[in-house]
C-alpha cells in the first residue's frame, strides 16, 4: 500500500481520516484518524490528537496519541502530549513529556 506524503510546505488545519499509511514532512493541527501508520518525519509537526496502528516521531508532536500496535519516539523527536499503547519504544536523544498509559485494553480504530 502506497503512502500519503504531507509535503513539508503543506499545512493541513482540520481532521485527517483514512486506512493508508501517512508520512507527515509539513503540518498537520487538528484530529488524525488512521487505520495505518502515521510517521512523523524529521522536521514534520503534527498538532492534533493521533488515533492510529502505529506512529512514528522523528519531528515534533504536540497532542494525546491513542496507538494500537506501538507508538516510538526517534532519536531528534519530541513529544509532548499522553500516550496510550501496548508498545512504547523511546529511543536515546528522543525528547518527551506526558503520561504513559499502557493498558492492554484494545484501542479502536476508525
Amino acid at each position: 500500500m502506497a503512502e500519503t506524503v504531507i509535503g513539508k510546505s503543506l499545512i493541513i488545519d482540520g481532521e485527517v481520516k483514512g486506512t493508508e499509511p501517512l508520512v507527515v514532512q509539513g503540518t498537520i493541527k487538528g484530529k488524525i484518524n488512521l487505520d495505518n501508520k502515521v510517521c512523523v518525519a524529521e522536521g514534520g509537526r503534527i498538532e492534533a490528537s493521533v488515533l492510529a496502528g502505529v506512529v512514528e516521531v522523528a519531528g515534533a508532536m504536540n497532542g494525546n496519541v491513542e496507538a494500537g500496535e506501538r507508538l516510538e519516539i526517534k532519536t531528534g523527536g519530541r513529544m509532548h502530549g499522553d500516550i496510550r499503547s501496548p508498545r512504547i519504544l523511546i529511543s536515546d536523544g528522543a525528547l518527551y513529556k506526558g503520561s504513559i498509559d499502557m493498558d492492554s485494553g484494545e484501542v479502536k480504530l476508525g
